[in-house]
């Protein structure tokens, strides 16, 4: 053995045994190298052990984030109503009178059915009974409403239309104040207190009359509504 280690010392590079000795000395320092990286690396990983970060200091992100948190929350008070508004909810059946953030006054209400009616006279004449979802405004405000029917009333009752004008008004069903707020939609009372929480309605908003009475009230010509 020393004679072996003493002739690969003086030279003899292109001996067999010399050759194969290096091979055998770098594939096992190559193999101890890789074992130890893949120990680290498994380390690493290993669940609920974070890995490793030489000379990352810990970020306190909370901190960080605070002023812009102000900011996003100034920015969105800011697109606020300064006055009070309505909110109203069509899949809880819910009106809320707000002022700023603050809930000022809740009411439960009456919303569209969602229902289909179509003319058996003429198919392509349809209503879909909906209330409309976006932003509105408080365009005027009613008291004592009349009803001027409308074609689909008469269908829906199984009626013929009526040719003077006068046989569609009808009183009494609307409650004491009507509230428009475009298109033909209202915020009103009604007959059929018993069905409010439930989406009922043609399109309106029905509401009880003590609940109509402060909403009537309360919302100013032009006062917004949001309806979701």
């Amino acid at each position: 053995m020393f004679n072996f280690f003493r002739s690969f010392s003086d030279g003899r590079w292109k001996s067999g045994w010399g050759l194969l000795l290096a091979g055998l000395l770098l594939l096992t320092v190559g193999f101890l190298f890789l074992s130890i990286k893949a120990t680290d690396t498994a380390a690493s990983l290993a669940p609920g052990k974070p890995a490793p970060s030489p000379g990352l200091k810990k970020r306190d992100v909370r901190s960080e984030l605070a002023p812009e948190d102000q900011k996003l929350r100034k920015a969105i008070q800011s697109l606020s109503p300064k006055g009070i508004y309505a909110v109203v909810d069509t899949a809880k059946n819910r009106l809320w009178l707000k002022r700023g953030e603050s809930v000022v006054y809740e009411a439960v209400v009456s919303t569209g059915s969602g229902t289909t009616l179509t003319d058996p006279k003429n198919p392509d004449r349809r209503w879909l009974f909906e209330t409309p979802r976006g932003e509105f405004r408080v365009q005027s405000k009613i008291r004592n409403p009349v009803w001027i029917k409308p074609d689909w009333a008469f269908i829906e009752e199984g009626e013929a239309l009526p040719i003077d004008a006068r046989d569609r008004v009808e009183g009494g069903v609307l409650g004491e104040y009507a509230i428009a707020f475009g298109n033909g939609y209202f915020i009103h009372g009604t007959l059929y207190t018993r069905m409010l929480g439930q989406n009922v309605t043609h399109g309106c908003i029905r509401m009880a009359d003590k609940d109509l009475e402060v909403v009537y009230k309360s919302l100013p010509n032009g006062a917004p509504i949001y309806i979701f």
